[in-house]
């Protein structure tokens, strides 16, 4: 899979931007706020309907307009598709793909598959479990976009029974929301679980590649014991836990179980990760978590585009290295950098550098 082409229109600092992308490795090269970041932005939500940096529309769209575009030309499986997506601050955003509209902009979802790393990834490691929880889902939506309209009823559920829960209204109305929080979370949790599962063997693998001597693992920790990949026991276990804390919630006012209060456990060694990992360990296993990401989607048949923003300044000279080698292997990788000076020795690229307001295949 790769990108051929990439036009941007009101979207964060470009007016209007247009590039051309060839297969192998591209590099972005400028100062930081150059405007390097908005185009790995605008593919990353391309490919997940979301920002990995804000969490509205608003600030993705050029000051004073009320709509940004994004449109790619994508290669995969010897197929070309375009895919337009507008992006709109007052209403739904609109999508097309090849030419033809969509009923929703999920119909796009699996067009342009992508990993991305960067500094914030530290996050995920040391930071709150919505991070974790977020980074998993990203990549269920990776490998099945069919998963986005899970997750995205699933959030709907909740806000809508805490709604209630918190007006304390009576049993019979919250029954059918019951019903389908039991319903999605079960599906939910029981994909979740699968992923790790899948993930965790290419985490192990990817961390011992960094030369760290203990073994790292990840497990998912839900909030109700005993859930599995089976989504059909995960709904009994669900409605008996359900049952249990119905007077709890209502006293406070809020769903308490489920996959919003679940976690992403990262183990190094005998200990978890966050508060116990030193600073190199933390890059280590956030490198392992993205890496293992891409060699899992490669390995069920998927060549997802690698996107390297800003990360090489905060690497060892190993590190470094062990993400060059995935860059190898990838169809196409995108990466970012403040100086060329960052880059690892011998990494081969087209070199792209930024200028103001547009982008230059020479150094101004």
């Amino acid at each position: 899979m790769r990108i051929n082409q990439l036009s941007l229109t009101n979207f964060r600092s470009y007016p209007q931007l247009d590039l051309t992308f060839r297969p192998g490795v591209t590099t972005f090269i400028g100062d930081n706020g150059s405007g390097k970041t908005n185009i790995v932005e605008s593919i990353i939500y391309l490919s997940f309907l979301s920002s990995h940096r804000v969490s509205q529309n608003q600030p993705l769209i050029s000051l004073g307009f009320e709509q940004a575009i994004i449109r790619a030309e994508i290669e995969r499986d010897g197929r070309i598709l375009q895919v337009d997506l507008e992006i709109n601050s007052h209403r739904t955003n609109r999508a097309r793909l090849n030419q033809n509209t969509v009923r929703s902009q999920r119909e796009i979802l699996g067009a342009c598959q992508v990993v991305y790393f960067s500094p914030e990834d530290l996050d995920l490691i040391r930071g709150e479990p919505a991070a974790r929880r977020d980074f998993l889902d990203r990549l269920l939506i990776t490998r099945s976009p069919r998963l986005a309209g899970v997750i995205s009823d699933y959030e709907r559920i909740v806000k809508q029974r805490n709604a209630l829960l918190k007006t304390r209204a009576p049993q019979s109305a919250l029954i059918p929301w019951n019903e389908q929080l039991i319903q999605t979370g079960a599906t939910l949790s029981a994909e979740r679980i699968s992923l790790c599962e899948a993930l965790n063997p290419w985490v192990n693998e990817n961390y011992a590649n960094l030369n760290e001597v203990k073994p790292a693992n990840i497990s998912y920790k839900s909030s109700i014991s005993n859930l599995s990949n089976n989504p059909n026991q995960n709904k009994n276990l669900f409605a008996a836990h359900l049952q249990e804390i119905q007077y709890q919630e209502i006293e406070r006012g809020v769903t308490l179980s489920g996959p919003h209060r679940d976690d992403l456990h990262l183990h190094i060694g005998d200990f978890p990760a966050k508060g116990y990992a030193s600073h190199g360990e933390s890059w280590s296993m956030a490198i392992a978590l993205r890496l293992g990401a891409f060699n899992l989607l490669r390995s069920e048949g998927a060549e997802p585009i690698l996107i390297l923003d800003d990360v090489f300044a905060e690497l060892d000279t190993s590190r470094r290295l062990q993400l060059m080698k995935a860059t190898q292997i990838a169809e196409q990788t995108i990466i970012t950098a403040a100086v060329e000076g960052d880059l690892p020795s011998g990494l081969e690229s087209q070199r792209r550098y930024m200028q103001l307001g547009g982008v230059s295949e020479r150094k101004g």
